[in-house]
């Protein structure tokens, strides 16, 4: 039984090994290539022509941060983000087709070289006829400011793994964040004439799966493969000031800064898809999460009712029926319910009763701006004997609390999967006729079923939230 586990292990780890092969493969030395380029390089490159190229000058574009790298091991001195932005800046501004960036960065190397030049001439040409000027250096209309400003280590971390019996793996991943802001500044007067801003996350993740067991007395076996991923937070840095580009372009076009060669280039689908964006950031949280009310104020459910009484008779079992809900929503966490249903409870032998009860209570939703949100759930209703069948609402009325927990998921905008239980105290011992013991009947319930909303979507205020709402 050991060598049959241990063939059947061998052969999962082996299996696993080659899915990561790309990603695990012998270390070997590669010829240059050229540099990679992002998602925000093409929507750069896509942009609709100016009227006219922009003269602009980038001084500095700096790390503001003074991060240095995160480090496990004792202090770090290297810097957590790239000091060559400046560099960065520039080769986005070529790319984008719309500025002719001119040299300033290292202006006092310009300068002394064409002294050097102008020395030279006059040295050599003897006459003033072969004595040519320089032609005058380009000065800027618009000069280029800011820096990264910020890098925030672990914004986000987590893991997951499993070990049984010394084998097992886990997965764990880290998210960091960088930022950048870019304002343009008017060299004729001195004006700010606009000022963006944008990130990007930095992901690193680690997979690994291992095995360390005896598969008979003196021998052992250890196996373990695995891989790590760290996104380049130089690649992170550069698509984060290609879209600042982008975005002071398009902000300068709205503004009348600037001019697209065609005014009909307004409508052009990069334009577009930025509006679009940007429409969305007061519902988008530092995440990058979307806090968009998904669900409307009404909703209509229709779902399966099981119900398992706890009371004086023995031996209970699980009875089913159905049941039907309205909910208003007034602000995306809070919904408030009124809920009717038909079910039996019931034992395998002595006690079994057709019941309705009617419901009115409030959920708490925790994600509410997700498609997928775990809930909680509190209220008070009543519970009736139908003794003479389902629909016989004759006999007596019991009143009861409740209070449950449950889980929805939105298949679209308009329907959602939901499924839940709640415990119910009866505050009476009479519903199964016997009056015995210091504890009142009780039954669990357990819902299964669809919600569908209708109407306008919940209207709240926009605000940050660290917590779970995220």
């Amino acid at each position: 039984m050991n060598k049959l586990f241990a063939y059947v292990t061998l052969i999962c780890i082996g299996l696993c090994a080659m899915s990561c092969a790309k990603v695990m493969q012998t270390p070997r030395s590669s010829k240059a290539r050229l540099g990679e380029i992002t998602t925000s390089t093409e929507e750069l490159k896509n942009l609709p022509p100016p009227k006219d190229k922009i003269v602009v000058a980038v001084y500095k574009f700096r790390d503001q941060t003074g991060q240095y790298k995160p480090s496990e091991n004792g202090a770090s001195w290297s810097t957590a983000v790239t000091q060559g932005a400046t560099t960065i800046l520039i080769k986005a501004l070529e790319e984008s087709d719309w500025f002719i960036p001119i040299e300033r960065e290292n202006v006092g190397n310009l300068l002394n070289e064409r002294k050097i030049i102008r020395s030279s001439r006059s040295q050599y040409n003897n006459t003033e006829q072969n004595n040519q000027l320089l032609p005058p250096l380009l000065y800027a209309g618009v000069i280029l400011e800011g820096g990264i400003i910020s890098y925030d280590a672990n914004i986000v971390t987590g893991g997951a793994g499993l070990r049984y019996f010394g084998a097992g793996g886990g997965s764990q991943y880290r998210q960091d964040r960088v930022t950048v802001y870019l304002r343009a500044v008017s060299t004729s007067n001195g004006k700010i004439l606009k000022t963006v801003y944008t990130s990007k996350t930095i992901l690193s993740q680690s997979v690994d799966v291992g095995l360390f067991r005896f598969v008979r007395f003196g021998r052992l076996l250890e196996a373990e493969t695995g891989f790590t991923y760290n996104e380049p937070s130089e690649i992170a840095v550069t698509e984060a000031i290609e879209k600042a580009v982008q975005s002071l372009i398009i902000e300068g076009v709205f503004d009348n800064l600037w001019e697209l060669k065609e005014p009909r280039m307004i409508v052009d689908k990069s334009i577009i898809e930025y509006k679009k964006e940007k429409e969305l950031i007061p519902q988008t949280d530092i995440f990058g999460k979307q806090l968009d009310n998904r669900r409307s104020k009404i909703a209509l459910s229709a779902s399966s009712s099981s119900l398992l009484y706890e009371g004086d008779y023995p031996d209970p079992i699980l009875r089913t029926g159905m049941e039907v809900g309205l909910t208003i929503s007034r602000q995306p966490h809070l919904g408030y319910s009124l809920r009717l249903g038909m079910s039996s409870l019931g034992t395998k032998q002595f006690y079994q009763s057709d019941v309705t009860y009617l419901d009115f209570d409030g959920t708490y939703r925790l994600l509410p701006f997700d498609m997928f949100t775990p809930y909680v759930s509190a209220g008070l209703g009543v519970i009736a004997d139908n003794p003479g069948g389902r629909f016989d609402f004759s006999g007596s009325i019991y009143p009861k609390v409740h209070g449950g927990f449950g889980i929805e998921y939105l298949m679209n905008n308009r329907v959602g999967f939901r499924a839940g239980v709640d415990y119910n105290f009866i505050l009476s011992d009479g519903i199964d006729a016997i009056d015995q013991g210091k504890y009142n009947d009780l039954f669990w319930r357990g819902n299964i079923g669809l919600t569908f909303y209708f109407g306008e979507k919940i209207k709240s205020a926009r605000k940050f939230n660290f917590g779970n709402d995220n």
